[in-house]
């Protein structure tokens, strides 16, 4: 075979070298894979996930493998907080779940949270909020001196305490396929479209929000905080926080009266976890339904118009009708209430880049909103227009927008939001 002279072996070697580099930077700048085919488990595989997600646990359960419920849990099934619209769905107010974090500073340490469970199988693992403040007091401020100065210090309160209810389920192994590329992609053209924006000297952008990037390099779908990057390792926390069950993904919640306590067993073998994982990921998704409303339509044009659909994006990663960015955003205006703290907040360390604001919280997905009340993290809107009503921070350019619209193009607007239906195909809730 005839050996190519050098000038043209330079010259396919830079070609090649620029494809690579052309390919690699495009697939850097790209969303991604979209979501192709749906999840998928066998009918004998959801039917014992489904037995797993309706059973009402006990502790020393004969289903479980360890010590059953407990010791500290929240409520005794999964179907308990995961009701509305049938099997898989939100939770009510009664279902909330109260938690707490601990922002870091020089007492205590690095940043760290944790849920205050309402229920315990023994009185000894009893939690409250004031086992909680009683170990996390106020840091004490005062005068301090330095040289030949005196200053005061104010008082610092690290421990943010808060309620979050019961997320919707449908959907959700949709949500596990989408790529982390299409949230950074989204991401990134909003960075570049406000920016442009600002250029014309438009300034009131909603901001571009920011992926919950974890300490492992992931990015989280999943939780009000995003908190986690795939479904089985939500479904893992559920068990842990909300039932007091180990399983092979994270040991059972250990009482914060009685932290020593220990189980060597997992409550959940690998064959129940997974089927667990399959039932959930399985749940049909929601679906915009016609009401025959016909304000509906100008609604969903309204929707666009005043700005929701940036950070509630209809379609991300080839899942349409989802209606989120799966991005943090800092949504609730201190000064009005409804954020998640007790006592005046604050810190004397940084908070660590992973973790995010107490005021920031992950976009919620919208399918199935009209099906889903109580409203925002802490279902403090009893209806779409209060839940409206509740946007500030970066949501604030929206929300006024909205408040500058017609009454009947409000009205029109949450029409549309009423379409976005719990699945018809989800399985009924048997009244008790």
């Amino acid at each position: 075979m005839r050996k190519l002279p050098l000038h043209q072996q330079r010259k396919w070697f830079a070609l090649g070298l620029a494809v690579v580099l052309g390919l690699g930077l495009a697939w850097t700048f790209s969303p991604g894979l979209p979501v192709m085919f749906g999840p998928y488990a066998s009918a004998s595989t959801k039917q014992a996930g489904y037995e797993l997600f309706m059973h009402e646990w006990q502790p020393n359960d004969p289903l479980a493998h360890g010590d059953g419920l407990g010791p500290v849990f929240n409520d005794k099934s999964c179907v308990a907080c995961h009701n509305q619209g049938g099997v898989g769905g939100g939770g009510d107010n009664s279902h909330n779940v109260s938690t707490f974090t601990v922002l870091a500073n020089s007492r205590d340490g690095e940043f760290h949270e944790g849920t205050i469970h309402a229920n315990a199988s023994d009185p000894r693992f009893t939690e409250s909020f004031e086992l909680v403040r009683n170990r996390f007091p106020v840091i004490k401020g005062g005068t301090r001196v330095e040289g030949h100065c005196s200053y005061m210090v104010a008082d610092v309160d690290p421990l943010q305490h808060g309620s979050v209810q019961s997320t919707a389920l449908f959907g959700a192994g949709w949500i596990d396929r989408i790529s982390p590329k299409a949230i950074s992609s989204n991401r990134r053209g909003n960075l570049i479209s406000g920016a442009l924006r600002e250029m014309k000297l438009e300034f009131d952008t909603i901001p571009a929000g920011r992926s919950r990037v974890l300490p492992d390099g992931r990015i989280g779908k999943f939780g009000w905080k995003a908190q986690f990057a795939t479904l089985d390792e939500f479904v893992a926390a559920a068990c842990s926080n909300e039932l007091g069950l180990g399983t092979p993904k994270a040991e059972q919640a250990r009482s914060l009266a009685q932290p020593d306590y220990t189980v060597e067993d997992a409550d959940l073998n690998r064959k129940q976890f997974r089927a667990l994982v399959a039932f959930v990921d399985t749940l049909p998704r929601p679906a915009e339904v016609d009401l025959g409303d016909a304000r509906a339509v100008q609604g969903k044009e309204l929707f666009k118009q005043v700005g929701c659909a940036v950070c509630h994006l209809p379609d991300i990663g080839g899942v349409r009708g989802v209606y989120s960015d799966f991005l943090l955003h800092r949504i609730v205006d201190q000064n009005a209430g409804g954020g998640s703290s007790y006592g005046p907040p604050g810190r004397d360390l940084p908070l660590p880049p992973d973790r995010p604001h107490p005021d920031e919280w992950k976009t919620p997905p919208l399918w199935g909103v009209a099906d889903s009340a109580p409203y925002m993290h802490d279902g403090g809107a009893s209806t779409l227009e209060s839940a409206i009503g509740r946007h500030g921070g970066d949501a604030k350019p929206v929300r006024d927008a909205y408040q500058k619209l017609t009454r009947d193009e409000q009205a029109a607007l949450v029409a549309f939001l009423k379409t976005l239906k719990a699945p018809s195909n989800a399985i009924p809730v048997a009244a008790k």
